[in-house]
């Protein structure tokens, strides 16, 4: 999930978590990107192929945002493409030196997927370091699916911490854990994990080398790839106002 005002650290280390960047000016931007893998919360989102993405940010002088992004998705069902179209709104500001954003976010699939749902998501962050929390707000099942979660059944927790360089290159270190009973029936294999990234980046290009602790975990069924193994990802991003 793409938000407004992101550097490709932030989308290469944490890929569908919120980095706390307030914005003072009124502004409409677009952002398009690659990558040989897209990964969020440590999971594979493509079965390990490339996504194509891209979204349109609106941002307010008050730190109003609103926005929509979208990639390609494949989880793995007789190699049928997807698409993840996400859309989202918060609030963002700095006080005190520190900087904070709040929001909600909807994460909206195509019938290859079974469930949409929603989160709540705060961030703070001060200096380089950040932390966020996102709560399950509300699901939307496949009809026929019987499950249905409520507020606050999966969680996700998650620290991330920027090391600039003097050459511009920037050090992106990121740890999450995510659980709940939504958790286990998203990813199809356990009710909690934690996942890591360490990102190098500069400009617009990031390499990240990321995993979770899921070593006990089988494949879910249907599916060909592994989210225990050590992943090694490319990525190039542009933003541009409009």
């Amino acid at each position: 999930m793409k938000i407004i005002k992101r550097s490709i650290l932030a989308v290469a280390v944490t890929s569908a978590t919120l980095i706390a960047t307030p914005t003072f000016a009124d502004a409409l931007t677009a952002n398009v990107s690659v990558t040989n893998n897209y990964i969020w919360r440590g999971l594979t989102q493509t079965t390990n192929d490339a996504a194509v993405q891209g979204g349109i940010d609106y941002s307010m002088d008050n730190g109003f945002y609103a926005g929509t992004w979208v990639s390609n998705v494949n989880y793995g069902a007789d190699d049928v493409y997807s698409y993840e179209h996400d859309l989202y709104f918060g609030f963002s500001g700095e006080a005190q030196g520190f900087t904070y954003d709040v929001g909600y976010l909807y994460y909206n699939y195509d019938d290859a997927a079974e469930f949409d749902f929603g989160e709540v998501y705060g961030t703070i962050g001060y200096e380089n370091f950040s932390a966020s929390l996102y709560l399950l707000a509300n699901t939307e099942a496949d009809e026929g699916e019987g499950q249905d979660f409520g507020f606050a059944q999966a969680s996700y927790v998650s620290l991330d911490y920027v090391i600039p360089m003097a050459s511009g290159t920037e050090i992106g270190l990121h740890i999450g854990h995510h659980q709940g009973d939504f958790a286990e029936a998203f990813n199809g294999l356990t009710e909690s994990y934690n996942d890591w990234g360490i990102t190098l980046s500069r400009d617009s290009f990031a390499f990240m080398v990321s995993g979770t602790d899921m070593d006990d975990n089988e494949p879910a069924a249907g599916t060909a790839y592994d989210n225990d193994s050590v992943k090694f990802t490319v990525s190039y991003a542009v933003d541009f106002e409009l």
